[in-house]
């Protein structure tokens, strides 16, 4: 947006689209305020924007915008409370003669949107927890030709397809927070339907199958990981072990990890005292992220290929199918602040299934520095291989070594 844009609307007392604050002392209603304009309600189709360092009556606080502070607001797009991912910007302005930070909040493609299993929305001046009567309404903004890949329509399976027990019992308590769940009088099929489970026509989604689908690779076949131990430093030498590892994505992520856990052996040492310092081969926290994103960031589409973990004698290679995505190249990758999500929705049901969510933070290079300096203490690196952007089956290939 232009300065005169933003200036226009920083007067306006009026518009829908604006939210002001004074301070960031209140960071959840900020968060709030990006979940209600990235939903869009009223289809303005427009960008919504938050002016922080300005009273409500739109005088200027007098707020120092520091870089940290605008850092803490960037921040509000990865952190994990809003899902899917909201597209905005963050910027240090002069309007008026007002120093701000100001958030520009774009509307998504793929509503609605949650804070933390809360779908926030915009009525007029002010922000409301939308009805079920609004969810739909924003459910059925997603059209097939915009949506990603992972909530695209499966054709070859119906509801029967899925395991609703699993769905009621672990998943949708944990995506929708319990007040709304206790108002709740939704069908099952609507309930299924708001969370992307199902299209508009009550077909099951490519989410919907990887997450609580009864046969998963039956209908999606490259949905599996490939993990081989290997006795020696190149893939001709014997393998010592080989699993096939598939299910629904809870299932899958605790068997792989029981999986690394078995083959990472752990050395004992005593300290100049008499304590014990047990030191495994490769940190687990490293191990998991790593493999939780070839998970996550890989295509599902166009290819049957599987997620492949080699296990060498010296190093683990980890191949993921797809390249770079979206504005993400191999000429940027891992620089700062470049980041994109091929499965936005899959990242969100990984959020909701998994406790701790640092593990799929996308790797961008503060994550690649925290695993570094984890695994120097091991006296260990790894390096990226990206290869350039396609939707052919080719591999990003993470390496220890």
């Amino acid at each position: 947006m232009t300065n005169s844009e933003l200036e226009a609307l920083f007067k306006d007392m009026e518009s829908d689209r604006v939210e002001r604050k004074p301070s960031v002392s209140d960071p959840n209603s900020i968060r709030q305020a990006i979940c209600a304009f990235a939903n869009d309600l009223p289809g303005h189709g427009k960008p919504g924007v938050i002016f922080i360092g300005v009273n409500d009556d739109g005088s200027c606080k007098g707020l120092q915008i520091t870089d940290r502070l605008l850092r803490n607001l960037a921040d509000m797009r990865d952190d994990g409370n809003i899902q899917p991912i909201p597209s905005l910007e963050v910027a240090k302005k002069v309007l008026c003669g007002c120093e701000l930070a100001v958030v520009i909040v774009q509307p998504s493609i793929a509503p609605p949107v949650r804070l933390r299993g809360r779908t926030w929305i915009r009525v007029g001046p002010r922000r409301a927890i939308a009805t079920p009567e609004e969810e739909l309404r924003l459910a059925e903004r997603r059209r097939a030709r915009d949506i990603p890949f992972d909530i695209r329509t499966l054709s070859s399976a119906t509801i029967h397809d899925l395991d609703l027990d699993l769905f009621r019992r672990e998943y949708l308590p944990l995506a929708v927070a319990p007040e709304i769940l206790e108002q709740n009088k939704r069908s099952i099929e609507d309930q299924l339907l708001v969370l992307r489970f199902l299209d508009n026509n009550g077909q099951p989604t490519v989410l919907s199958m990887m997450v609580l689908g009864q046969d998963p690779q039956r209908h999606i076949p490259c949905d599996y990981i490939q993990f081989l131990r290997i006795d020696g430093n190149i893939l001709t030498d014997p393998i010592r072990d080989q699993k096939e590892i598939n299910g629904t994505l809870v299932y899958l992520l605790r068997r792989l990890d029981e999986i690394l856990e078995a083959h990472n052996s752990v050395a004992s040492s005593l300290t100049t005292g008499t304590l014990e310092v047990k030191r495994p081969e490769y940190p687990m926290p490293a191990l998991q992220q790593l493999t939780r994103n070839a998970v996550l960031h890989r295509t599902y589409e166009g290819t049957n290929a599987p997620v492949r973990i080699y296990w060498f004698s010296d190093r683990i290679e980890i191949h993921s199918p797809g390249g770079p995505f979206g504005q993400v190249s191999r000429e940027n990758f891992g620089q700062p602040g470049v980041t994109d999500y091929r499965n936005p929705h899959l990242a969100e049901a990984m959020k909701v299934l998994v406790s701790n969510k640092k593990y799929f933070d996308n790797l961008s290079k503060n994550n690649l520095l925290i695993l570094n300096s984890e695994l120097r203490n091991n006296h260990e690196f790894f390096e990226f291989q990206a290869q350039s952007d396609y939707f052919t089956p080719k591999s990003c290939q993470v390496v220890f070594v």
